[in-house]
């Protein structure tokens, strides 16, 4: 692999990352200042609707004020994506740019809930479907991230096999 790809690869992580990070914040920030904690404001009535809750929990609220160990598992897991990412740059086999995406919209989200967690103590969620728990960007960065790391295994897999 070239320095150039290289390189490439290393600003699309950054970027993305910082992308996100900075949607999330910019959401929160917005939701956190237009709702009070506990309301709910419908963009499509039953269907979609912006209400703020606090989540001292993981994803979907579970395991709630479990405290420092919610903020010592993102940096590791944190730890281990930047790792990942530096580390396997040069080896196209093992990170493509759908791999890097994948990996930064992950480091992405951890550091966004993991900020909410040192400096509110709690993750700020507003995104409200209605027959899911209420969710943030960040959240949405993870899911999205997993969903194409899990993607990109599945079919490496099948074309092993073929």
């Amino acid at each position: 692999m070239s320095l150039a790809r290289s390189q490439f690869d290393i600003l699309l992580s950054i970027f993305t990352t910082a992308g996100i990070i900075f949607v999330d914040r910019i959401t929160k920030w917005f939701f956190s200042d237009f709702l009070a904690y506990g309301e709910s404001f419908p963009l499509i009535k039953n269907i979609l609707h912006m209400t703020l809750v606090q989540n001292t929990g993981i994803a979907f609220g579970l395991f709630k004020d479990q405290g420092i160990v919610f903020i010592i598992l993102p940096i590791v897991a944190i730890a281990i994506l930047v790792y990942n990412i530096i580390y396997y740059r040069h080896d196209q086999d093992a990170l493509s740019r759908p791999y890097i995406i994948a990996y930064s919209l992950i480091l992405a989200g951890a550091i966004g809930n993991l900020y909410d967690r040192i400096f509110l103590g709690y993750v700020v969620d507003f995104i409200d479907f209605r027959i899911w728990p209420v969710f943030n960007v960040a959240d949405s960065a993870i899911t999205i991230g997993a969903g194409m790391v899990i993607w990109d295994i599945t079919f490496k897999c099948f074309k092993k096999e073929n």
